[in-house]
Parts: structure tokens; C-alpha cells; sequence
């Protein structure tokens, strides 16, 4: 049994496999709780196989035999196929066995649940991504200049709103071709679901700031926008922003979203010309009834509140490591009360932002929606160990 320090070398051995010579693969979990995560396996500075071929690479369940999901992803957006996905299913303190093969006979298996983003022009244009759990979206240059002229409808903000889904499939082009045709189609829940969540000034559910002097200072709609990766089993887009705040910060989020997360991986790209005092992830706490919980030794944030008829929990993981404060911030002022966590200036900001809603049967209560978000910890920490079985 040998261990390979870097799923590098794991992705170089794989790829020179011949269909002759199948090799399997240990995916183990550490913790006391199943586990089903993509997988990534990065495949650069690979010499022993043709781009051509990489369509007849397969992962299969060495125990049921039944063959898997993949997704090569170009995750630089140079034009070439660096990383190769599947999605591993492991026990809780167990592992799952994999067998990769190269067969050009064989044939992945397909489905509608995916991870999926993409621009929308039609509805301004935003940018949506969501899976089998939960959707979100922002909101881009034409709706920061309709929000100026006061056209009605649209939003200034960079905050991260939340679509309310209860089915595993896509509703991100089914609800925006619905709001075409009957303007507002999403804000009714039809039964998978519906957007009841209020954005406007606030962070949403992970929206990021500046804390300066009692007050927050935020960044209006992106800019531009760069899709690398739309699914099906990883979605990964960059959003760019003009200069920001009286330090003129020039900020990229990459956004990935894997199939069966709750949570959106941010990775947070600034830089300025003076000091900048710290970068702020915020959760929108909005008119204040809701239940806050703020675990900053173990890095996670919980916002738990009634909307409509139901229940949302919404929340934040990160390093705890990055983080200096965290506090409810409750302002009489519209949108401006929000769980604010504020950290150490640093080239690139990464945290984990996501939710969960009573109606998807994914929890029940706060306290389901706060063991989510512990595992959550637990995952970031943890990741699944790969091992090559090898003589």
C-alpha cells in the first residue's frame, strides 16, 4: 500500500495506465460521518496522453461495478484539461475503492442533477449557480445603472442572494425563462421552490466589506464576469468589481460550487495602492428576529430566521486562523444589520458561504442546520485521503 503525497503524481500515474492495466484507488474518511465529495485530480505536465483521449478515461465503483460521473475542468482557462473530477461516495471511518480505466467503449452515465452557473442577460444580468441543494446569484452592470436611474426592479448591491429550491434539478433556466414570459415568475413557489430572500444594501449570504470607523464600506455590482467550469459536477465562475472604498480595492471572486454542497467556496482576490485595515464577510441578519450563532474559535457563523412560512438557516465557515472580530451588527438603518466577521488583510480571502431550508427536507431546526455547518468544519479540515494500491 503506498500513499502519494500529491493527487499530482496520482493523476500522472493514472493517465499512463493502458485499458490493459486498470488501477484502483482507496478514497478513505476519516470522520464519523458519510461522506460524498468530488474529487479532484489535477493531470499537468502529463506527457503520456493525448488530449483526444482524455474522453475514454472512466472511473468505476470497484465493488458495485457501476461506472461513475467524471468532469474534466480547464481550471486556469489556458485551453487545456488540467483537473479530473469524480464523485466519491465513503462511509463514515471507511473508505470506497475506485478503479480508473481508459476504454474507448465505454460510456459515462448522465443525469439532470448537476452544478451549473451561468450569466443572465435576460434577467439584466445577473450571474446564478446553484446544484442539487441550493442556488444563489448576483447582480451585474446593467442593474447597477437601472438601481442609479431609479428604475424600479432593479438592485444596486453586491450581496449574494439565496434562491429557496426543494428538487435536486436545475432551476436556474426554468425560472429565469418563467420570469421572462411573466415578470417576478421565481418570487412564487410553484413547488420546487422560490427567491423570498431580501438582498438589497446588505451582504446577503456572504457579501464582503471593509470595516472602517463604524461603518461598512462595499463594493457596488461586478463588472465583468468569466465562466471556467458550468457542471455537471463543478461549477467555477470569476466576478470583477471597480475600485472600492477610499482605498480603491480592486476585487475578484472566484465562486466554485460543488454537486451536493450546501456551500459556496469563496476565494477573495484584493489588492489596493494604501494599507487596507481588514476584509469583512457579512450574513444579513434583516429585520433583526431572527437567532444568531457566532462560533469564532471553531470558525462558523449561523443566522437562523423565519421567512414566510418557513424556516432558512443561513451561515459562514472559515480558518479560524484569518479572523480577528465577529459581531451582530444591528442598525436601525434599511439592509444595514449583519453578522460581520472581520479579518486579517490578506492577498486572497477564503471562505465557505451557504444555507439551508426547512421546506428541502434537508433540516428541521437550527440545531440541524448548526451540526451542518460544524461538519462543514469538519470537511474543510479533513479531506478525503486518496491512496494508490500498488504492489
Amino acid at each position: 500500500m503506498k500513499k502519494i503525497a500529491s493527487l499530482v503524481f496520482l493523476g500522472l500515474f493514472l493517465f499512463s495506465c493502458t485499458q490493459q492495466e486498470p488501477m484502483q484507488v482507496k478514497v478513505s474518511n476519516d470522520l464519523d460521518f458519510k461522506r460524498q465529495e468530488i474529487v479532484s485530480v489535477p493531470v499537468k505536465d502529463l506527457n503520456a496522453i493525448k488530449k483526444n483521449e482524455l474522453q475514454y478515461f472512466h472511473v468505476q465503483d470497484a465493488e458495485s461495478k457501476k461506472y461513475q460521473r467524471t468532469q474534466p475542468m480547464d481550471s486556469d482557462g489556458d485551453g487545456a484539461i488540467d483537473t479530473f473530477l469524480f464523485q466519491a461516495e465513503v462511509p463514515a471511518n471507511g473508505t470506497s475503492t475506485y478503479t480508473f480505466v481508459m476504454d474507448s467503449t465505454i460510456t459515462d452515465p448522465t443525469s439532470d442533477v448537476v452544478a451549473y452557473s451561468r450569466f443572465v442577460p435576460e434577467r439584466t444580468d445577473d450571474y446564478a449557480w446553484g446544484n442539487d441543494k441550493v442556488a444563489f446569484r448576483t447582480y451585474g452592470p446593467t442593474g447597477e445603472k437601472e438601481a442609479l436611474a431609479g428604475v424600479s426592479g432593479s438592485t444596486l448591491s453586491s450581496g449574494i442572494d439565496l434562491w429557496l429550491k426543494r428538487t435536486e434539478k436545475p432551476i436556474i433556466n426554468t425560472w429565469y425563462a418563467g420570469h421572462v414570459k411573466t415578470p417576478g415568475y421565481y418570487h412564487t413557489d410553484r413547488g420546487e421552490g422560490y427567491d423570498p430572500y431580501h438582498v438589497g444594501g446588505s451582504r446577503g449570504t456572504g457579501g464582503i466589506g471593509v470595516w472602517d470607523d463604524d461603518s461598512l464600506y462595499v463594493s457596488n455590482n461586478f463588472t465583468t464576469h468569466k465562466t471556467i467550469a458550468d457542471g455537471p459536477l463543478r461549477t467555477v465562475f470569476e466576478l470583477s468589481y471597480a475600485p472600492w472604498s477610499r482605498y480603491a480595492i480592486q476585487e475578484t471572486k472566484r465562486i466554485t460550487l460543488n454537486l451536493g454542497s450546501n456551500f459556496s467556496k469563496f476565494e477573495i482576490m484584493l489588492s489596493a495602492k494604501d494599507s487596507i485595515p481588514n476584509y469583512t464577510v457579512g450574513i444579513s441578519l434583516h429585520d433583526n428576529k431572527g437567532d444568531n450563532h457566532i462560533e469564532k474559535k471553531e470558525g462558523w457563523f449561523s443566522h437562523w430566521e423565519a421567512i414566510d412560512d418557513s424556516y432558512v438557516g443561513e451561515g459562514i465557515v472559515m480558518n479560524p486562523k484569518v479572523i480577528d472580530s465577529a459581531f451582530a451588527r444591528i442598525s436601525n438603518a434599511q439592509d444595514q444589520s449583519n453578522i460581520l466577521i472581520v479579518t486579517k488583510p490578506q492577498d486572497t480571502l477564503t471562505y465557505y458561504a451557504g444555507f439551508a431550508w426547512k421546506k428541502s427536507g434537508q433540516i428541521s431546526t437550527v440545531e440541524g442546520w448548526e451540526d451542518l455547518l460544524k461538519k462543514q468544519t469538519q470537511i474543510i479540515q479533513n479531506p478525503l485521503i486518496v491512496t494508490l494500491i500498488s504492489e
